[in-house]
């Protein structure tokens, strides 16, 4: 079949290559390469090793992952058509039918794999086979339309990917008894807020801003436009990608919106909170005297316009914080003066906490929208995550994402590797054992308790450590180099993981600021005083019984990967 074309409409043709590389003479690495190869020489991007499927990333669209293609996959076994997506998802949805049983599917691989786009052919899969009826059809409308709206929101332009995700998400989809989809849950994971006040060079801002300033109606309406140099924006190249419309995206965003049901006015308060963070992030700041000042007020005018504010109220709070002591038994309260430094990291944390605010209203928005129920037998869970990630400047946000996959692939060794080979020992079946490497170890380096792993060696310098950040950093980087696990390697200002996928090497500058992510309190009683209702509901928090210790991040992404992980082993996998 040298040079010929996959047709997928003949299955009685040979096909190139092995369909199923478990049935190969050679399970070496070269020999599972080369047969991938020669699959897709010929357009096919599909293929099984067991229960298993592998998909290479063509980058483009093939004519067999349409629609029409579904109906060849509706109860079938895997066995009876080629390898394919749909056939993963007809196995999971009839098996849950059949077993009545919880199943999970897990899309693994690394930044560009194609992983968010397999998510939605699976998803739109479920849509297509799943029951009828005029509710049912408002949730697989709710299904298909979170798509286009969290990736708005949620996906950027990578180096890697034009249209990578920069958060991970959980999609769980319940059904009835006959298999009619009665509604769901999305668990979202560790936004890349960073993204939203700077981008590596050739890398964009979150796709919503974009898809803004694409608008002649929204630029007019909310102050933006392509000539005013926004600085939370990366301006050449990165502006347009060839193959991202950000003109049909907007209208799509829009659409999705009203799919799951947000008012006009919200999709006009979120639109002009967004207008109010590019506009932030053009408020300069001198020094006089070793303090910051804002350079122009005029800058003020419109963050505090889109956001419901004062001029003077966020003059004021970008440039200082409230101080309160005790002295001879009473309580006292001074105004300290930032520096210009801590002037624009105040600035620009603000600017993130209001986008992840903005994304965490819109992922209960589409939950409100599935109207889940309370408790549910079936279900279809699709893990859509941050793929492993090695750039050449690695930093705490890196060092999250690959903790996370290092937990997905001990799941992967866990219900593949591990417990098949249990299973032939059981069963007195003679096979070669395989040695394979088990992550565990590099987990344990990770989350350990006892003796501590890097996440709690972390946070007990977040919380003991008041120096300046780059005195925390290095105080940090000597923890570490008290660890002794063969996978770390402590090399200041960096420090080394043996991941499974490939050493990768950290630098520790802001890994503790970044670790600690708190938004100073004066900057959130300053956004609940909004005149829009909207804005100061998305800073709900009781400032008199807020804690002293806020959660970090480091804790909330240990304690989200370890939830899911229980989820996921709950369920059969795919």
């Amino acid at each position: 079949m040298q040079g010929a074309r996959y047709d997928y409409n003949q299955d009685q043709v040979r096909r190139a290559g092995v369909d199923d590389m478990v049935f190969m003479s050679k399970n070496t690495e070269s020999e599972i390469s080369h047969n991938l190869k020669i699959r897709f020489d010929v357009n096919y991007i599909y293929t099984y090793i067991g229960s298993v499927l592998i998909a290479v990333n063509p980058y483009k669209n093939v004519e067999y992952c349409r629609e029409s293609h579904m109906e060849k996959y509706r109860g079938a076994t895997q066995m009876d058509n080629a390898p394919h997506i749909f056939a993963i998802a007809e196995d999971m949805f009839s098996n849950m039918l059949i077993d009545s049983e919880k199943q999970c599917v897990i899309i693994s691989g690394e930044s560009g794999a194609g992983k968010t786009v397999s998510a939605k052919f699976i998803m739109s899969y479920i849509a297509e086979v799943s029951g009828g009826g005029p509710n049912v059809q408002r949730i697989k409308n709710v299904i298909l339309q979170s798509n286009p709206l969290l990736e708005a929101f949620g996906n950027a332009k990578t180096i890697r990917n034009d249209n990578s995700s920069r958060f991970g998400k959980y999609v769980e989809i319940q059904f009835s008894r006959g298999g009619e989809p009665t509604g769901g849950v999305i668990s979202n994971f560790l936004l890349e807020k960073s993204r939203v006040v700077s981008q590596a060079e050739n890398e964009r801002n979150f796709h919503i801003f974009y898809q803004l300033l694409s608008s002649r109606e929204f630029c007019q309406q909310y102050s933006l436009s392509h000539e005013l140099r926004f600085q939370y924006i990366n301006h050449a190249e990165a502006i347009r990608v060839a193959k991202i419309d950000d003109v049909k995206d907007m209208h799509d965003t829009q659409h999705a919106m009203d799919t799951i049901g947000l008012s006009k006015e919200i999709q006009h308060n979120i639109f002009s909170l967004l207008a109010g963070i590019l506009h932030l992030g053009n408020v300069q700041f001198g020094d006089k005297n070793n303090y910051a000042t804002v350079l122009s007020e005029r800058d003020l005018q419109a963050p505090c316009a889109y956001f419901g504010i004062q001029t003077d109220y966020l003059k004021t709070k970008l440039i200082s914080k409230r101080l309160e002591f005790k002295e001879h038994q009473e309580n006292k309260q001074v105004d300290q003066t930032f520096t210009v430094d801590k002037a624009i990291f105040t600035r620009d944390a603000l600017a993130k906490s209001i986008y992840s605010r903005i994304f965490d209203h819109l992922i209960q928005a589409i939950n409100s929208a599935f109207q889940a129920a309370a408790r549910c037998d079936l279900s279809i869970g699709i893990l859509d995550i941050y793929g492993f990630e090695i750039f050449d400047r690695n930093s705490f946000e890196q060092f999250c994402i690959n903790y996370v996959n290092e937990k997905l692939q001990q799941i992967f060794i866990e219900l593949t590797l591990k417990k098949e080979q249990e299973e032939y020992k059981r069963e007195n079946i003679q096979w070669t054992p395989i040695t394979f490497f088990n992550n565990i170890v590099v987990c344990d380096l990770f989350e350990a308790k006892q003796p501590p792993g890097m996440f709690l060696l972390l946070d007990d310098i977040c919380a003991s450590a008041h120096a300046t950040t780059e005195k925390v950093d290095k105080s940090y980087l000597n923890r570490l180099s008290g660890l002794s696990n063969a996978h770390l390697i402590v090399s200041p200002p960096t420090f080394t993981v043996k991941h499974y996928a490939g050493a990768v090497s950290y630098h520790s500058d802001q890994f503790c600021e970044k670790n600690r992510d708190v938004l100073n309190i004066d900057l959130i009683e300053m956004m609940q005083s909004s005149t829009i209702p909207f804005v100061a509901r998305l800073f709900p928090e009781q400032i008199a019984t807020m804690k002293a210790r806020p959660t970090t991040v480091g804790t909330k992404i240990r304690t989200q990967a370890n939830a899911l992980v229980e989820k996921l082993m709950a369920c059969q996998p795919h």
